[in-house]
């Protein structure tokens, strides 16, 4: 008897022991991280190629990536937007160091790379896929964009404002070719954007820089 009770706590220990070593070698995932290093905004100001180019050099700007939101297609093609009657817009995603620029200066910046006093264009491009926007990500973004909007409607610089701001809803990346065309085919772009006319009329509206 006694060597079966000594049995018994011999190996109710070792069922322990193997109990606790089960549980030490169990990979308990740790929280992750806040990540303080990066944040997202949306921005629409006419032909991507030159928002993005204009928000990349803008220092804190991680990088801009072309796509399109808020049309009633899934996954349009360019050929699809620039046709005319999915909805879409021509948007630009910016990823930033909110350590090193914030939103507010992000709304700056954008306001002076766009023409807001004009409807469904911007510059030589005719669309509603060209419209200007702002598409906010959360309520603090929404709140900062809508007091944005007002105060440039209420210093009556212009006679009326058509930048929509709206929140943001699935962002679809354009094709590969248009991401980065500025850096790509930048003879290209340069005429392009001359052509157009962006920086004349950005200088008319903001003043030369």
């Amino acid at each position: 008897m006694k060597i079966h009770r000594w049995l018994s706590g011999v190996l109710g220990m070792l069922l322990v022991i193997l109990a606790v070593l089960a549980v030490a070698q169990v990979s308990v995932p740790a929280a992750a991280p806040p990540d303080g290093t990066r944040a997202s905004a949306i921005f629409a100001g006419g032909c991507f190629w030159c928002v993005e180019a204009d928000f990349e050099k803008l220092p804190g700007v991680i990088s801009a990536e072309s796509g399109y939101m808020r049309g009633k297609v899934e996954k349009p093609t360019y050929k699809q937007v620039s046709a005319g009657g999915t909805g879409h817009v021509e948007v630009v995603r910016v990823v930033f160091d909110p350590a090193r620029v914030s939103y507010q200066q992000l709304l700056e910046h954008f306001w002076r790379n766009i023409d807001p006093t004009v409807k469904d264009r911007q510059f030589c491009d005719v669309g509603d896929m060209y419209r200007s926007g702002i598409y906010y990500l959360d309520p603090g973004q929404q709140r900062a964009a809508e007091a944005s909007r007002n105060a440039l409607v209420a210093s009556k610089r212009f006679a009326q404002v058509h930048t929509e701001v709206e929140p943001a809803t699935t962002f679809w990346p354009a094709e590969d070719y248009h991401q980065d065309y500025y850096k790509k085919n930048p003879v290209r772009y340069k005429l392009y954007r001359s052509g157009c006319g962006r920086d004349a009329r950005l200088a008319e509206l903001w003043g030369r820089r």
